[in-house]
């Protein structure tokens, strides 16, 4: 079993800087995502965008993957992969980013709708988004990972909807995954006490339906068996001495669902 590394605060500035480029990006995207958009056209820009700023491209390539990111829509829990369907209207799509900046990884991922959706799928995305927002505020030193993971499945299940089990959150700096995985499930007081120095991603995929997930053909798109809409709000933080410093942050205050913007 890896260990968990601890990080100076050398390797906190340059995870400031990697995730900014990760957020700046998913920013620039917001304005971007209408029917008629093909998921190609995402990965074009978002790999353009990193060439502009000096920031290659985690995903292309990681284990054979082609794309520049994930786009995943509406029954796509995660990994979806662009190609030239265009959008609907009513559509939900969640878009993955992870960059390098100078051998630092930034990555984070965020639900856009596509123009008007159904009520159903916005409060599906307030749910999830304030499932990650729960699991941030748990995590503080001297707590457990599984008060992280209890903190986003209480929530999520009491607004009878369900927490993805098949895929969690991860350890992340100079490697792009690392220990520990970060569940989104779990019991206060279990696993391992959050220290200052780490350094992970919180990503809760949450379903209207039940948690079980199929993968496809392809080897990496994962949807829910039951074709159920699923969601997925990711931020990458460092734990601290006081609580977690959040990477992610989108400087234009534009990661929160519509409905919940002030």
């Amino acid at each position: 079993m890896k260990s968990i590394i601890l990080y100076d605060d050398e390797a906190f500035e340059g995870m400031r800087r990697a995730g900014r480029i990760a957020a700046l990006c998913l920013d620039e995207l917001v304005p971007m995502i209408k029917p008629g958009l093909t998921t190609q056209e995402i990965d074009d820009f978002v790999f353009e965008f990193g060439l502009k700023h000096d920031a290659l491209p985690a995903d292309l390539n990681y284990r054979g993957y082609r794309k520049t990111v994930c786009t995943s829509i509406n029954h796509v829990v995660c990994h979806g992969i662009p190609n030239e369907k265009p959008l609907k209207e009513g559509d939900v799509v969640n878009i993955d980013v992870t960059f390098i900046s100078d051998g630092w990884h930034g990555d984070s991922s965020r639900m856009y709708p596509v123009g008007p959706i159904k009520r159903s799928a916005e409060r599906l995305l307030e749910v999830t988004y304030e499932s990650l927002m729960r699991g941030i505020a748990a995590a503080r030193p001297g707590n457990h990972f599984g008060d992280i993971g209890y903190a986003i499945q209480s929530y999520a299940e009491s607004e009878r909807c369900s927490v993805v089990r098949d895929f969690c959150g991860h350890g992340i700096g100079r490697g792009f995954h690392e220990a520990p995985n970060v569940l989104h499930y779990g019991r206060p007081g279990e696993g391992h006490v959050l220290t200052p120095g780490m350094i992970f991603t919180i990503e809760p995929m949450i379903n209207i339906g039940k948690p079980y997930v199929k993968l496809l053909s392809d080897g990496w798109t994962a949807v829910t068996r039951d074709r159920s809409l699923s969601a997925q709000y990711e931020h990458m933080i460092g734990i601290t001495e006081t609580g977690a410093e959040v990477f992610t942050l989108s400087p234009a205050d534009l990661m929160r669902p519509v409905s919940m913007a002030a």
